[in-house]
């Protein structure tokens, strides 16, 4: 269930919240899933028509697709986790007006085995 406050109240997540943990939901299966089974697998309680909303914004917003072969009303996501991770490392270092002095940021806060990982991949050595 969500967090509750202090009087017992549940604390609503906000809207990006939701769609992640939708988001989390269709990466964890191989199939699309329809938003009962969505519903079914998300802790907190989610209304149907509150899974449903989720689910068409994040269609509107192009990070699903609706499965045209065979269940009506089945979802899954457009793009695995890992793709839309680096689009939105793209899109940030894009809106920057330094990138290279981004990029010097952020590598400077990788943990050890991301930096090992990191100098492979450029090395030409990873996935």
């Amino acid at each position: 269930m969500a967090g509750t406050g202090s009087r017992g109240r549940v604390e609503r997540r906000s809207a990006g919240a939701l769609e992640s943990e939708v988001l989390a939901t269709l990466w964890a299966t191989d199939r699309p899933l329809t938003p009962a089974e969505i519903q079914a697998e998300i802790d907190g309680g989610l209304a149907y028509n509150t899974v449903h909303t989720i689910l068409k914004r994040l269609f509107d917003k192009g990070l699903v697709l609706r499965d045209a072969d065979g269940r009506r009303g089945a979802y899954r996501p457009a793009k695995n986790a890992a793709e839309l991770t680096a689009e939105a490392m793209h899109e940030a270092l894009d809106r920057g007006p330094d990138p290279i002095a981004a990029l010097q940021q952020f590598v400077t806060g990788l943990s050890p085995e991301e930096e090992r990982a990191l100098r492979e991949l450029l090395a030409g050595g990873g996935a």
